[in-house]
């Protein structure tokens, strides 16, 4: 399984504005994705308060819409292969734009989580059918890069989020203050949502169906078509035989198809599974759905809370940006390995400052120069995560897998990474009561694990060709190290 030029590639030999604008309207879903996750970030204090929740009921509030995310990866892979993965979108986007409105008028907490289980729903979903549908219509020599545009559009996602956010605390005088209509600035940081979901739907609508699909299921005109006109492919006959031979019984494949010898799973299936627990389980999620609530806590004010929240996401934009200049030239596994020693210093020096932190009416509170220090190394925690762990897992999740079963593959490692975003999500109140110097510790040991996954099992794909990505091949790759 080795690198080949994308010339050497059939069929594959120019790129067009009209791939890139298409895998850019479909990464739109990954832009929702982390407006959906944020959003909560800037809202959280001011709805406890309001619903008078305690911390575990607030943890669960805060990562409820995790369980909605599990449920729509998990079910997006097989609907997408029935379906395709366009109507798939265009449901997602239905979810999200109902979610966002539920969630701004909710009048509990209970009708609040189910709100935001639903905008889960199209969360899951945009995070399985858009890493797979940009794969799926990308030319292999710049699928890296098309494919780090999900993770770009899910870090500017973050970004609007908290930005929106704090302009909604700002102008009203606090999150918790009225603002609109007489509605809370924290229930305008939610329905300001409605503006990029219907934007997604009316995208989706025009969307090429992906190329593989329509082989799978037998419409070899349309799929020339959209190979020749969106995909840069040249010699579209024999792209479309070497895209049957791949699928072969696609309009069989379930998650069936996903047993194997190691634990009843493929060993790929458990690469993709264990890249997405990894992921998840170094704490990035943490920076991203308490930062607010922990830079209070360290003494700085709700505004400067906030603004210090919107810089963390423009520098997770900027160094996303890095990583898609980057990714098919260096490499998938390279990227990987530096981001992992990065990520467990920086964790590492988090959790050195919280030993230093005193209680100040049962909150930590940091001095000087700690807190400075626990202030660099989290946006530096998220430059290495960003410019690494973050893209590539999607991009990998979204090109490892054979035709035949990725998106039932995608759809099982897209939902463990959900639950374990929950898990992380939800426990982190509760290891914060404990210490911070042990959470962020525990996130810091998880990172020195995920160097060791990666270079023992973790092959490069870069410059390959979805139709070369097989078991034998993989098992062949991960041998030569």
């Amino acid at each position: 399984m080795t690198d080949q030029p994308a010339n050497d590639a059939p069929g594959t030999t120019r790129l067009n504005a009209r791939v890139v604008g298409i895998c850019v309207a479909a990464a739109l879903g990954g832009f929702l994705f982390g407006f959906d996750t944020a959003v909560i970030n800037g809202a959280v204090d001011a709805l406890s308060a309001q619903f008078e929740l305690g911390s575990a009921l607030t943890g669960f509030a805060v990562s409820s819409a995790l369980i909605g995310c599990a449920l729509g990866a998990w079910f997006a892979g097989p609907l997408a292969n029935r379906f395709g993965r366009v109507p798939v979108m265009l449901v997602a986007a239905v979810f999200f734009f109902v979610s966002s409105v539920g969630s701004g008028l909710a009048f509990g907490v209970a009708d609040l989580i189910a709100w935001r289980v639903l905008g889960g729903l199209g969360v899951g979903a945009a995070s399985v059918i858009a890493p797979a549908y940009i794969a799926e219509v990308s030319p292999a020599h710049v699928r890296g890069r098309l494919g780090s545009l999900q993770q770009l559009a899910i870090v500017s996602g973050i970004f609007v989020a908290l930005l929106s956010d704090a302009l909604f605390a700002n102008l009203a005088g606090g999150a918790a203050q009225e603002f609109w209509f007489g509605l809370e600035a924290w229930r305008w940081m939610f329905l300001a949502e409605v503006v990029p979901a219907v934007a997604y739907g009316l995208f989706a609508m025009r969307l090429p169906e992906s190329p593989r699909f329509l082989v799978a299921r037998g419409d070899l005109d349309k799929a020339a078509q959209v190979l020749h006109d969106f995909t840069g492919v040249d010699r579209v006959n024999l792209k479309i035989v070497e895209i049957q031979n791949s699928l072969e019984h696609e309009r069989r494949a379930s998650f069936k198809d996903l047993k194997g010898p190691l634990m009843g799973l493929r060993p790929i299936v458990w690469v993709g599974i264990l890249l997405s627990v990894f992921q998840q389980f170094v704490g990035i999620n943490v920076i991203f759905y308490y930062s607010t609530t922990l830079w209070r806590s360290v003494g700085f004010g709700e505004s400067d809370a906030l603004t210090i929240t919107v810089i963390t996401s423009v520098t997770n934009i900027l160094v996303t940006i890095v990583a898609i200049l980057l990714v098919d030239k260096v490499g998938r596994r390279p990227m990987l390995l530096v981001g992992s020693i990065g990520m467990a210093v920086s964790l590492g020096m988090m959790a050195l400052c919280f030993s230093f932190a005193t209680l100040v009416d049962g909150e930590a509170r940091l001095a000087e120069p700690w807190s400075t220090i626990a202030l660099i190394s989290a946006n530096a925690f998220v430059v290495f995560f960003g410019a690494t762990w973050g893209p590539l897992v999607w991009v990998l999740l979204g090109e490892m897998f054979p035709n035949k079963v990725r998106a039932a593959a995608l759809a099982v490692a897209a939902a463990v990474q959900w639950a374990a975003n929950f898990a992380v999500s939800t426990t982190f109140p509760g290891l914060a009561e404990i210490g911070l110097t042990f959470a962020y510790g525990l996130y810091a040991v998880m990172a020195l694990l995920s160097f060791l996954f990666v270079w023992k099992f973790v092959p490069e794909t870069k410059g390959r060709e979805l139709e070369d990505m097989t078991d034998e091949a993989f098992k062949r790759a991960v041998r030569e190290g």
